[in-house]
């Protein structure tokens, strides 16, 4: 007999995908998306937690009684081969684990990178792939190691898709464990985007849906860029910049101070109330992997630093001129260089560091377009952390002591001519 959809959910589809061993719940249908049953309706209002075992140990209201009918009958779609594990982490972060012959099964981190994390998260329905760590950085697995050398484009849609060495071939033990950090419930979409600029979408109970440019600004985006590690929010463009959406529109009025780690932390007005159509979208364009920080470092001046591999990492200082800093401005959308400070001018940083020797000539779009000796390649420490100063924090100021100083200049000029005639 089949489930009626009355308070079905994800916590509900959980444990049906776990008992089927299908992996994670992507969505909880309801209304008969598959088609309507035509056996008896056996439950109703189902209130699982997501952790038992059985579909059958989740509260319900008793075999057979309901105030349903078939156009009501539940579903669920999993994620099938493929899943995240791990103890106390977010839904979509953890070791990969695939199923084979029966049996889950881990990933060996060999040439382990973010084109197949790209592929694991989108396969989850997770988001954006922001890393993607080796070494057992979620601990180790127990279950059979399946796959090696995986060598995915960053296209397929499934893990499966890509090359490996086959089920069961390996070299590796669990100590190379091969995980994922997704964005979970944030992606960015639409015609012309890219992996740091597109239409905003939010995942919630199981669908993605999009933002209203109600009230959308700069900091709405800030949040946003931060939490998918694009660096700094460039622009927030409304009006369907990158294409109308189809999915349902979620949030409207977003009110985020900026501070925020995710955008559903900001002030809305409800998922799924809004006085919008697509027309309205919301977007961001952010950096993308460069981004200033620091001790007193604002949106145009800081301690530089780039993201690769899933890290951020710092520059050094070594050959570092006003052509270098001119390249990261101008990403930034920051104006021209005024200065380049080295010396861990903006404090030191802890991670990486990325790059050295960097040599631009000054017209590149972006500084790893720039020669350097290779990421990770580096003679140097944090001592030596590289910064800038743009014109964007500065020009205001110079242009108002401009005028104050040019106004006082022909107050004292007036002055002196009125002493003249006295």
């Amino acid at each position: 007999g089949t489930v009626c959809d009355n308070d079905w959910d994800l916590n509900d589809a959980k444990v049906v995908c776990r008992q089927l061993s299908c992996g994670t719940a992507l969505q909880a249908p309801g209304s008969a998306h598959f088609g309507q049953g035509s056996d008896p309706i056996w439950l109703d209002d189902v209130a699982c937690s997501g952790s038992e075992s059985s579909l059958t140990q989740c509260g319900h209201r008793g075999y057979g009684t309901h105030n349903c009918n078939h156009g009501e009958d539940a579903g669920v779609i999993c994620s099938g081969q493929i899943r995240l594990v791990g103890s106390g982490l977010p839904r979509c972060s953890g070791i990969v684990e695939v199923y084979d012959n029966g049996v889950w099964g881990t990933v060996c981190d060999d040439d382990w990178d973010l084109n197949d994390a790209i592929v694991v998260c989108r396969q989850l329905s997770c988001g954006t792939a922001l890393q993607a760590p080796r070494s057992a950085h979620f601990g180790q697995g127990s279950d059979p190691i399946w796959l090696d050398d995986v060598a995915c484009s960053g296209n397929e849609s499934s893990l499966t898709q890509c090359g490996h060495r086959g089920y069961g071939t390996h070299n590796c033990n669990h100590g190379e464990d091969a995980g994922v950090i997704c964005s979970d419930q944030i992606r960015l979409v639409g015609f012309g985007s890219t992996r740091c600029s597109g239409r905003v979408e939010v995942y919630h109970n199981g669908v993605w849906g999009t933002v209203c440019d109600n009230d959308w600004d700069l900091k709405d985006a800030n949040v946003v860029c931060r939490q998918l590690s694009c660096g700094t929010a460039l622009q927030a463009p409304g009006s369907a910049h990158f294409g109308h959406g189809s999915d349902p529109i979620w949030l409207d009025n977003v009110a985020c101070s900026g501070n925020e780690s995710s955008l559903t932390e900001c002030g809305h007005r409800g998922y799924g109330s809004h006085d919008c159509n697509h027309g309205e979208d919301a977007a961001v364009i952010c950096s993308g992997p460069i981004r200033l920080v620091g001790s007193g470092s604002t949106r145009c001046s800081g301690r530089v630093e780039v993201y690769h591999n899933g890290s951020w990492g710092t520059v050094c200082d070594d050959d570092w001129d006003l052509n270098d800093a001119n390249v990261v401005c101008r990403q930034l959308s920051c104006g021209p260089a005024l200065q380049t400070p080295g010396s861990s001018h903006f404090g030191q940083g802890s991670d990486k560091i990325w790059l050295d020797d960097v040599a631009c000539s000054g017209n590149e779009s972006s500084l790893i377009q720039c020669g350097h000796r290779g990421y990770g390649t580096h003679n140097c420490d944090h001592r030596e952390d590289a910064g800038v100063i743009c014109s964007g924090e500065e020009i205001s100021y110079i242009i108002v002591s401009f005028i104050k100083s040019n106004f006082i200049y022909k107050i004292a000029l007036l002055n002196s001519a009125n002493a003249q005639s006295l």
